[in-house]
């Protein structure tokens, strides 16, 4: 038996319950036909009113009555490593080390042009030029304050999404391919130039202490990466591209837990039906049948001047096409849910479920599509609460463009198809700033999340069982 049977067997047969969406598919096809947005909404946690951080009397947000946040990490604020919190907060992931918490913090920082003493940290640059990274904070469980915070990967760049794995470490992904090649943009800008190729993943220590030296993940790919989510029974880690056209990928590694090592890069196609077209036209519900693409070059030269040449080489394959994919996150059965923040009839956003059937092929159905930009606008980071069947998204939407509500809402979508407002950024000055990086304790509890534009982080915590659809 080879190691992907092998992998894939052993997920197979530890498989448990999970999250469905049948019932779901049938009512969201009836409301759809009916054009009646109310029926989309759920009651949630109820009315929206502003609400003041507990430490900080500052409001950024609108919360249901009952919940109350912290701000937990702020933009300029210096670090216990005497650096500045860098800008940018994005996708976030969290790891339980004792009686504490680490939130490991991504910054999507892309200035476009290498700028000398860019890099966030002090030591152990990627790209010295470069001005992305991460940072991790140390939370006491009890009191939800910082203990502790300092860089942990410096001299990437714009570190957009990523995610956790079984084995106790943060993927950061770069959502860019600049390099050492200088190139034009449209309007005649010249970017690029730097002194090491971007578009790679980076692995971070949750139980590092600083930054270590960064070693980018070349096996993975060089694309325009999102997010990540790793299946915890195999260790195949699944893969977003935040680019239109783009595709959904996975990494097979060699070896587990060692995703340096290198692996296999794959791209899906449905069965069938080559570069099938996922991003209009599609039924809620129905069921495609897929298989995957395995992509010969993984780390091309021309990513520096074409950032979809590791797409291309799937499309000419017959690879499926997405329009801009990015959050993604696990559920406990190794299905993955990811967004297309820009797909659907309306361009409002799309959800995914892929579930592998065999080591070779799976199953790929839309759960969720927006069927007006005042129910979901452009979801992005997305994450599952793990103690109920409710899907958080945070939206990066075009602010009030198209007839939706103006500022960006953090949603849930049920398991019986409908949307709940849980937050609304009113940040003053930011309020079109979008949300970034939602993630739950394990134990549930507290959810982070980041505005991205008001460099803010917050914890959010309150009665989570009062949802009512």
């Amino acid at each position: 038996m080879n190691r992907r049977n092998f992998l894939f067997s052993a997920a197979l047969a530890s498989s448990g319950a999970v999250l469905t969406f049948g019932g779901f598919a049938r009512r969201a096809e009836a409301i759809a036909e009916a054009k009646n947005l109310a029926a989309f909404r759920a009651h949630g946690f109820g009315e929206l009113l502003p609400t003041a951080a507990q430490n900080t009397s500052e409001t950024y947000l609108a919360l249901p009555k009952g919940f109350e946040y912290k701000v937990i990490g702020k933009v300029g604020g210096v670090m216990a490593d005497g650096r500045a919190t860098p800008r940018a907060h994005d996708a976030m992931g969290i790891f339980q080390t004792g009686g504490d918490w680490r939130v490991i913090r991504n910054h999507e920082i892309n200035d476009q042009i290498p700028k000398s003493g860019a890099a966030i940290g002090t030591t152990h640059h990627y790209d010295e030029a470069a001005g992305g990274g991460t940072t991790t904070l140390v939370i006491n469980r009890k009191t939800r304050e910082v203990e502790r915070d300092f860089v942990s990967l410096s001299g990437t760049l714009n570190n957009c999404a990523g995610g956790i794995t079984p084995w106790g470490t943060w993927i950061s992904c770069e959502e860019t391919t600049l390099g050492p090649t200088k190139i034009k943009t449209k309007g005649g800008k010249e970017i690029g130039g730097y002194a090491k190729p971007h578009g790679y993943c980076f692995e971070v220590q949750a139980s590092a202490n600083s930054n270590l030296p960064p070693v980018p993940l070349r096996a993975m790919g060089r694309f325009v990466h999102e997010a990540v989510a790793v299946d915890r029974k195999t260790g195949i880690v699944y893969q977003t591209e935040d680019h239109n056209p783009a595709g959904f990928y996975r990494f097979i590694p060699k070896r587990h837990k060692r995703l340096a090592e290198g692996g296999t890069l794959q791209v899906l196609a449905v069965k069938d039906r080559p570069n099938f077209d996922t991003r209009k036209g599609q039924t809620v519900g129905a069921n495609l049948e897929t298989n995957w693409l395995t992509i010969d070059n993984p780390d091309p030269a021309e990513a520096d001047t074409d950032s979809s040449a590791v797409f291309k080489q799937g499309a000419k394959n017959g690879a499926a096409i997405f329009a801009r994919l990015e959050g993604c996150f696990p559920a406990k059965d190794g299905r993955v849910y990811f967004a297309s923040t820009s797909g659907g009839d309306v361009r409002g956003g799309q959800i995914w479920l892929y579930r592998a059937t065999t080591p070779e092929a799976g199953n790929l159905t839309l759960v969720f599509e927006s069927p007006d930009r005042q129910i979901l606008d452009m979801p992005d980071n997305i994450c599952l609460h793990p103690k109920s069947d409710l899907i958080f998204l945070c939206e990066d939407s075009d602010y009030g463009l198209y007839g939706a509500t103006p500022g960006n809402f953090l949603r849930i979508l049920t398991a019986n198809g409908k949307i709940a407002d849980f937050a609304k950024n009113i940040t003053p000055g930011a309020e079109r700033s979008e949300f970034a990086g939602a993630v739950f304790s394990k134990d549930g509890v507290t959810l982070f999340v980041n505005v991205q534009t008001a460099g803010v982080t917050l914890a959010i915590w309150g009665d989570w069982k009062s949802f009512r659809a």
